[in-house]
């Protein structure tokens, strides 16, 4: 779980961010704000999520290195 801090929302840097550093890793990475989700493998859907400042968003990791995509993610995102 995570909440946007940054004043523009979800746009295209924090986007990129999260895009990049999903790229990564070999497990799904999926990010859901309200009722809609998005793949963090595309950069298209994350900045298509649309997300104000404010707004919490949670990640969900699914397979082999999930451990180490959250343990990454944590450490992306304290740095937004």
């Amino acid at each position: 779980m995570y909440e946007i801090k940054d004043p523009l929302g979800l746009h295209a840097r924090p986007a990129s961010i999260i895009f990049m550093e999903a790229r990564k890793y070999s497990c799904s990475i999926e990010v859901q704000w309200e009722s809609d989700k998005a793949d963090c493998k595309s950069l298209l859907a994350l900045m298509g999520l649309e997300a104000k400042r404010g707004s919490i968003i949670r990640f969900r990791f699914d397979g082999v290195d999930e451990e180490a995509a959250m343990t990454a993610f944590c450490t992306v995102l304290e740095g937004m």
